[in-house]
């Protein structure tokens, strides 16, 4: 699935005070606020969409095949 950034605006100080504490119980912050935003998805998109999403998803796309390209001659004459 394509993935898209988000951008919001929190203050510095606190910002850089939750990362310094997460670090030092080893977690990630970035995997901890998808964890958020995943929670966000499933507590308000319903049940019947989040499982459309996912069929969707889960389909395999098959790559149209590729045509072979013609080999060229060679035209060069030898003098």
């Amino acid at each position: 699935m394509k993935k898209t950034s988000v951008s919001i605006m929190y203050e510095d100080e606190k910002l850089n005070a939750v990362k310094m504490y997460m670090e030092q119980r080893d977690l990630d912050f970035k995997e901890e606020l998808e964890k958020s935003v995943d929670a966000l998805y499933a507590k308000y998109v319903p049940a019947n969409v989040r499982e459309f999403i996912d069929m969707k998803d889960s389909q395999v796309k098959t790559p149209k095949p590729k045509k072979p390209k013609p080999q060229e001659e060679n035209t060069e004459v030898a003098t």
